[in-house]
């Protein structure tokens, strides 16, 4: 790793800093850049996000893809852990600190607002930042973009009922546009360039290909911390003006992070899977799809709701822990196979 990748903790935390800084300093900008979306999917981040996927789809070979229904177990252990187990751990713990933990400093009402944001964040599995964190730990580029796949294919018709049912009500709208825009932004049109990259390249041999990913590699980091000074900017009022309700928020999220890819972490350890299938596959079970979370939030509740500020909470959480988890991995890497 060189000096930037190996300070990347560093310059994260100074994005953050920036945003913050920046946010409040010179609010107007920020507003007009929050302004740029569509179905809640902001033209901004998304071009940054493509700029941090796209070296990663370089690196897909659908050759090998056939290969992975010789592995199926860390597919397996995404679907059950993104499925079966995060939403309904997400809205316990949820539900033991807003009213348990927490009752005192807070009305029922936001309580209950507060418990049904980070409900929406726990049945929305990530799609896009999930390769981020695949190529930080070098996991294997092929089997992540088939996880991201089946978890979206699954979103499409397991979002609704769980969330329905999880929240206590019967009418939860699936914002399509959301999550069709999403998904071909952050999944469909950087694998199409990146296979056509692929092929370019390999027509001149594997070097091509090696120095093209070398020379990437930065532009995917920047692309990264621009999305973080860009995500604490917008909320940056917030950060300052209403800390105890971030921090309250913030707490369950932690605890639901870190407590999901433990147990995703042991079961891998336990079912022996190779350290390219099993990094990937931990943390795509606990990073999140905030912008389907946002939406479905706003829509249900409003842009000045309690739910809605927890998954804006949720988006501020995630860079920052999911880094400590890939340094995790990455530090832990040797008690995996390695082949």
């Amino acid at each position: 790793m060189g000096v930037f990748e190996r300070w990347l903790s560093l310059w994260v935390a100074i994005a953050i800093l920036a945003g913050t800084v920046l946010g409040n300093i010179i609010p107007g900008v920020f507003e007009w850049l929050s302004g740029l979306e569509f179905a809640q999917v902001n033209f901004v981040i998304a071009v940054l996000i493509w700029l941090m996927i796209y070296p990663v789809m370089v690196q897909v070979n659908f050759e090998s893809i056939s290969q992975i229904a010789k592995e199926p177990k860390g597919l397996i252990l995404t679907v059950i852990i993104n499925w079966l187990v995060k939403p309904f751990t997400m809205a316990l713990v949820g539900w033991l600190f807003f009213n348990g933990v927490f009752a005192d400093y807070i009305q029922p009402s936001t309580a209950n607002e507060y418990l049904a944001g980070v409900i929406l964040l726990g049945v929305a599995p990530c799609t896009a930042m999930v390769f981020i964190w695949s190529q930080l730990t070098r996991g294997d580029a092929n089997y992540t973009l088939v996880q991201v796949s089946v978890n979206d294919l699954i979103m499409i018709f397991a979002f609704a009922p769980i969330a329905a049912l999880l929240l206590g009500v019967t009418d939860i709208v699936v914002p399509w546009q959301t999550l069709l825009l999403s998904v071909v932004l952050y999944v469909v049109a950087p694998l199409l360039a990146g296979l056509m990259t692929r092929r370019r390249l390999l027509q001149r041999g594997e070097t091509a290909l090696e120095g093209f990913e070398r020379g990437m590699k930065p532009w995917s980091i920047v692309g990264l911390l621009m999305t973080v000074v860009l995500l604490f900017g917008f909320q940056a009022e917030i950060l300052l003006t209403r800390p105890l309700d971030i921090a309250m928020i913030a707490t369950p999220l932690l605890v639901q992070t870190y407590g999901i890819f433990a147990l995703a972490f042991v079961i891998a350890l336990l079912i022996k899977l190779p350290y390219r299938i099993a990094a990937p596959a931990c943390l795509i079970g606990t990073s999140n799809f905030f912008e389907l979370a946002v939406a479905v939030a706003v829509s249900l509740f409003g842009l000045q709701s309690g739910a809605a500020l927890a998954t804006v909470v949720g988006v501020l959480v995630e860079v920052p822990v999911m880094l400590s988890l890939v340094w995790f991995a990455n530090r832990t890497q040797h008690w995996f196979s390695t082949k």
